[in-house]
């Protein structure tokens, strides 16, 4: 114990790292003690913390403390022994990489218990073979010539120059990785991606980089293997990105076993979409909605983060079982949960007494449907003359929107808007935004509204048959539009025409071309069956 406590009082240079006498009295403790010793070093040579592990590994702390965010890198080394002539292992440069230190070095002694070998890593900014760090060869420890500060500084030096941040939060909350882990295709989890940049550059992040990894199965715990994992905290890194978005949608245990991990935000698909619903909901109805798919989001995924939560709510007047602070936690959420659905209840009842009031009007309700973003909200705007807000971007609209327009032939109709749809909305967000969606259930006849002009309106037109399927509204009248019908190539438009022989094109920008729309309405309406006191969806 009295050797291990010298070690702090010792100052190792930056070139070559250390002195012969301080590599024999490392190398002479860890071999009496027949165990791995480390020591980590700041970069003005003070040794911060002496770690003392087995003869197979040694376990190095959180080191929240130390340059948690002032820095680029960590500000701190590690030089640690082998008690046999094994090099850096993989747990090692882990250890590097996630705790974003400087370098990290390793000793290894001979059968005298004396400093044989030395090796070292350290990390890489940016390059074009992509190499998230520089494992160095093992040479005699005489024969080593490298100044570790000077690296540690010309490393942050290039990030600086690149624009990179390496610390989590120091460059804001505006950067992002995203990150598909998937048994489909690549090309399928490409098109995924793409989408979900749109979604991310909706919530306001700035899209870094994109990592694709295909499985043949989803690691339970990770959702990726630990390897790739490192390679995606060095690319984090590398494009100084302080958030990290699944597309896929993690589990409990996933997301907290990534956390642990890494200091960065971790999100899933989930997360992201109830985010920009929540910065676009404005009334009342929409702000409760989006809370409730939060809440039923967050539920499950209440961990408990560290021993406070643990303690008993006890105490005079708290005294027995008690409960713990999770607890609560998780019961206050039940709570408000119970709370926001008896408001939309009151909410749905409203709005069914106003669809009761349209019915005895006899005023035929048409509504748009259609994936996020194809112009629904455009559309609505140019045939009734409207100023509703109306965004190239992701879910502009949450709140159902109604405007009474006259069709020809001194034909009333109210035409609705409501939220757009997505491929794989999460179930909690449909089943919190029912008292919208309830809105098509009154509708005679549903316009689909398909960007024509989309790479992929195939796959988000089945998206949208397969959400209006599940709330029972296939059997509506539909009329397919094929918008941005001005934005198709002739080649496009002949496979358009062919793969939907039914759809009606047209520009919601373009009023003239809304013509064909609007006589194919109003022949449905004369002429279809009235299903529009069909019993509502549950």
């Amino acid at each position: 114990m009295k050797a291990l406590s010298r070690l702090y009082f010792r100052v190792y240079p930056s070139c070559p790292g250390f002195t012969p006498e301080q590599l024999y009295e490392l190398a002479g403790i860890s071999h009496q003690l027949k165990r791995q010793v480390g020591l980590l070093i700041d970069r003005r040579g003070h040794v911060l913390m002496v770690l003392v592990g087995d003869h197979e590994g040694i376990l190095i702390p959180r080191l929240e403390r130390f340059r948690q965010s002032s820095g680029r890198l960590r500000g701190i080394r590690l030089i640690h022994t082998h008690i046999n002539s094994s090099p850096l292992t993989r747990e090692d440069l882990m250890d590097m990489v996630f705790l974003r230190l400087d370098s990290v070095s390793l000793l290894t002694l001979d059968r005298n218990g004396e400093p044989d070998l030395f090796q070292w890593a350290h990390l890489l900014p940016p390059n074009p073979k992509n190499d998230p760090y520089l494992v160095h060869d093992p040479v005699h420890w005489t024969m080593v010539d490298f100044d570790f500060r000077e690296n540690a500084d010309s490393l942050e030096k290039e990030l600086d120059r690149t624009g990179a941040v390496l610390a989590p939060g120091s460059g804001g909350e505006g950067r992002a990785i995203l990150v598909s882990v998937d048994t489909a295709p690549r090309k399928e989890q490409e098109k995924s991606l793409a989408e979900l940049a749109a979604l991310a550059q909706t919530a306001g992040l700035e899209v870094g980089e994109t990592m694709i990894q295909r499985v043949p199965r989803i690691n339970p715990r990770f959702i990726m293997g630990k390897g790739k994992l490192s390679e995606l905290e060095v690319m984090a890194l590398q494009h100084g990105a302080s958030i990290i978005v699944f597309d896929q949608e993690l589990t409990p245990s996933q997301l907290r076993n990534i956390v642990q991990v890494t200091d960065r935000k971790v999100l899933d698909r989930t997360q992201l979409i109830l985010d920009i619903f929540a910065q676009h909901a404005t009334t009342k109805a929409g702000k409760l909605q989006v809370e409730m798919a939060q809440l039923k989001y967050t539920l499950p995924r209440l961990i408990k983060q560290d021993r406070a939560l643990s303690r008993l709510a006890g105490g005079i007047g708290g005294r027995g079982p008690g409960e713990t602070k999770l607890e609560l936690d998780r019961r206050k959420i039940r709570d408000r949960i119970k709370k926001i659905k008896d408001d939309l209840r009151a909410l749905r009842k409203h709005r069914q007494n106003t669809r009761s009031k349209r019915q005895q009007a006899d005023v035929p309700v048409v509504s748009l449907v259609g994936y996020t973003n194809a112009g629904k909200s455009t559309l609505l705007n140019t045939l009734t003359h409207s100023h509703i807000p109306a965004e190239d971007k992701l879910f502009a609209t949450l709140d159902p929107t109604s405007r009474r327009i006259r069709f020809p032939e001194d034909m009333e109709v109210i035409l609705t808007d409501t939220v757009g749809f997505i491929r794989d909305l999460p179930q909690d967000l449909q089943e919190a935004f029912m008292a919208t969606l309830e809105e098509l259930s009154q509708a005679r006849v549903l316009i689909h509204v398909a960007d024509a002009s989309h790479a992929d309106v195939q796959e988000q037109t089945l998206a949208v048959e397969k959400i209006l399927e599940s709330l029972d509204l296939d059997s509506k009248d539909l009329i397919l539009a094929l918008n941005k019908w001005d934005q198709v190539s002739p080649e496009q438009r002949i496979a358009l025409l062919r793969n939907h022989p039914q759809g009606i094109p047209v520009s919601a920008l373009d009023r003239a071309s809304l013509t064909p729309l609007v006589e194919a309405v109003s022949r449905l309406i004369k002429t279809g069956p009235d299903i529009s006191g069909k019993q509502e969806v549950n």
